[in-house]
């Protein structure tokens, strides 16, 4: 079973630095066709500042890191064991090119399952841009088989 104690514990922090290229491989990697994410003519033509980040960009540059699944890692959890269990964004401020955002994680809950089969890891990461504003809070649950 993994350890309850962990709930309530930070990991991760880190600031990424939002960079046009990297917004518009992630538009054109994902489907979007909205000239706003490519063009910043487009972009200035819709009353924004420059390139906008697109939808869930944010999580992707949450795993910029040299550990993506620390967590994991500091629960004892085999990484061959967990599945992506269920993810969601809540949005509170536009991010662009050029913002540095900063990433805080937070264990939330671990709880189990079917008599411990399953075990579960909510996790909460607040997004904060240069100017300490909250621009996301991103929440994920791993899922992980035990037996």
């Amino acid at each position: 079973m993994i350890d309850r104690s962990h709930i309530g514990r930070e990991f991760g922090v880190h600031t990424a630095d939002i960079e046009k290229g990297r917004l518009r491989f992630f538009a054109k990697a994902t489907g979007e066709t909205n000239p706003i994410y490519f063009d910043e003519d487009a972009a200035k033509a819709a009353d924004l500042p420059t390139l906008p980040s697109p939808p869930t960009f944010l999580f992707s540059m949450d795993m910029e890191v040299p550990e993506p699944f620390e967590i994991l890692s500091v629960l004892n959890v085999d990484l061959g064991k967990v599945l992506h269990g269920n993810q969601a964004f809540e949005y509170f401020k536009d991010v662009y090119a050029g913002d540095a955002i900063t990433f805080r994680s937070e264990i939330t809950d671990i709880f189990d399952k079917k008599g411990g089969a399953l075990e579960f890891i909510d996790v909460k990461t607040r997004a904060t841009n240069q100017q300490g504003d909250l621009v996301a809070e991103m929440a994920r649950t791993f899922v992980v088989r035990n037996g």
